[in-house]
């Protein structure tokens, strides 16, 4: 399996899931649009566009920074342009970015509630679309997105409304149009993992030092993206990914070297509950049992 060759769109891989993302392709030579906002260091998060761009070309793959906000339609349009240009065309588009906020639903403000539907559900759809053109000359064309497998039970809903939203949202974008775009032979996919990841999301807005401590890093969730994009894009197509099951399903049977702490049980991410069987050896505990 490898990407070399290919060209890679992906939004947020400044840090955390999307460099990882990124870096793995790098590996196999691929070319990386590094389209994300932190052009200019973050006093509290590692990594701009440009310190990525020099990890993605030191690990052995093309990249391409840009300052992107996924919220907005020109933005957007105009970074695809552009890696299209750079690179003669777009094989992959990959939606990292995403906002968290976990407040209910009378605390949080109609501000943060409009910016974390506007960057998930409205930058997942924006993205997507502005790919779409490109991704019908691809010859094993991929659109996959950080999103979880669809559930309407209400516990994923009650403690969190505004972000459940805005996180489904992105994976009905994948439902959508994985069904519209299955003739042309465009695989739409979301992909999700099983445990908290050890990124800014987890350490300042989910659950800090001890969550980071029992976490995995984000180079599962990287491999397992690896893998579901090196896949026929017309035998792989509307589906709900789990990291570590797709690694499974790969041949991976030891999981400890992507804990940050191995040894230890792990916390189980949102959105994922005991009706989705773990690995065998994987221990979990649920936030909401």
């Amino acid at each position: 399996m490898s990407l070399k060759g290919k060209t890679l769109f992906i939004t947020g891989a400044s840090r955390g899931i999307g460099l990882a993302i990124a870096l793995r392709a790098a590996r196999d030579g691929a070319n990386i649009a590094i389209a994300a906002k932190t052009a200019e260091p973050h006093p509290k998060l590692p990594g701009t566009i440009y310190t990525a761009a020099q990890e993605i070309e030191a690990a052995g793959g093309r990249a391409l920074p840009l300052v992107v906000d996924v919220r907005e339609e020109a933005s957007v349009a105009a970074a695809v342009k552009q890696c299209v240009d750079t690179f003669g065309g777009l094989d992959i588009c990959v939606n990292n970015a995403s906002a968290i906020n976990l407040s209910p639903t009378e605390q949080i403000d109609m501000r943060r509630y409009d910016l974390i539907q506007a960057i998930n559900t409205r930058g997942t759809f924006v993205t997507s679309r502005a790919c779409l053109p490109h991704l019908k000359q691809a010859a094993n064309p991929h659109i996959l997105t950080l999103s979880p497998p669809l559930s309407l039970q209400p516990r994923w809903f009650a403690p969190h409304l505004a972000y459940s939203l805005s996180k489904y949202g992105m994976s009905l974008c994948m439902l959508g149009l994985a069904a519209e775009y299955r003739a042309a032979g465009i695989a739409c996919n979301a992909l999700w993992p099983r445990t908290t990841v050890a990124t800014a999301a987890v350490e300042f807005a989910l659950g800090g030092p001890a969550m980071m401590q029992r976490s995995r890093k984000p180079q599962i969730v990287a491999d397992a993206a690896h893998v579901i994009l090196n896949r026929s894009a017309r035998e792989c197509t509307g589906q709900f990914f789990i990291d570590d099951s797709v690694l499974y399903e790969a041949g991976v049977r030891d999981f400890e070297p992507y804990s940050v702490e191995p040894g230890g049980p792990l916390f189980a991410d949102l959105f994922v509950d005991a009706s989705m069987p773990a690995p065998p050896g994987v221990k979990l505990q649920y936030l909401y049992e």
